[in-house]
């Protein structure tokens, strides 16, 4: 694996066990930013909010540079039988923009910290196995806004980079793009080199 790649999900992933009367299901999926993840495990609370616990765990990184933000809570588990066994499956797997739930119907067995612990991380496991890992490379968002006559020029060379953009019509032209980290700065330059410099580019948002 090279230094612009990093490992993620392919997409989301499922899987469901039963430990001594209590049953476990294991969410995944990828996600882009915090903002993301945090809507992910609302999303799961809010479809299994009769579940005893929802434990989440996620590490994302919006941007390469970006710091690494690795977080875990145990849900009214006991401490440290959760949320950071959870977690640690996505360290060892060395994933990254991904966010996991294992949600938990109590059985009526007491399982201990380690029994917790193990079936936690089965439950990411398994989503994770379910999902599928796949290699991805660090992308860039930045904004090209050009007047009408232009607009054709930067959609053509946006199209033949295969860049994903989408392009807002107004009193001018705005493209709001993305595209591989490594191919952003020839773009950038493709793009000011066709229009004589007239593109105005900015961040992206």
């Amino acid at each position: 694996m090279g230094e612009d790649t990093f490992r993620t999900l392919a997409g989301r992933g499922r899987a469901s066990f039963e430990v001594r009367g209590s049953e476990f299901v294991g969410h995944a999926a990828p996600a882009a930013d915090r903002e993301a993840a945090e809507a992910f495990v609302a999303e799961i609370r809010a479809e299994y909010d009769d579940a005893t616990h929802n434990v989440p765990a996620y590490r994302v990184r919006a941007t390469e540079g970006d710091m690494l933000r690795e977080y875990g809570d145990d849900d009214g588990e006991p401490s440290g039988s959760a949320g950071k066994p959870a977690l640690n499956v996505l360290q060892q797997e060395g994933v990254e923009n991904v966010v996991a739930v294992v949600t938990r119907y109590y059985g009526g067995t007491n399982l201990g910290v380690g029994g917790l612990a193990r079936a936690y991380s089965s439950g990411v496991k398994d989503a994770i196995e379910d999902a599928g890992i796949v290699e991805e490379r660090p992308h860039e968002r930045f904004a090209v806004t050009v007047e009408y006559d232009d607009s054709g020029t930067v959609r053509g060379i946006l199209e033949s980079e295969d860049a994903e953009f989408e392009a807002e019509y107004a009193e001018r032209v705005a493209f709001a793009v993305r595209v591989p980290k490594v191919e952003a700065e020839d773009l950038r330059d493709r793009i000011r080199s066709a229009t004589s410099g007239r593109a105005e580019i900015g961040d992206g948002a």
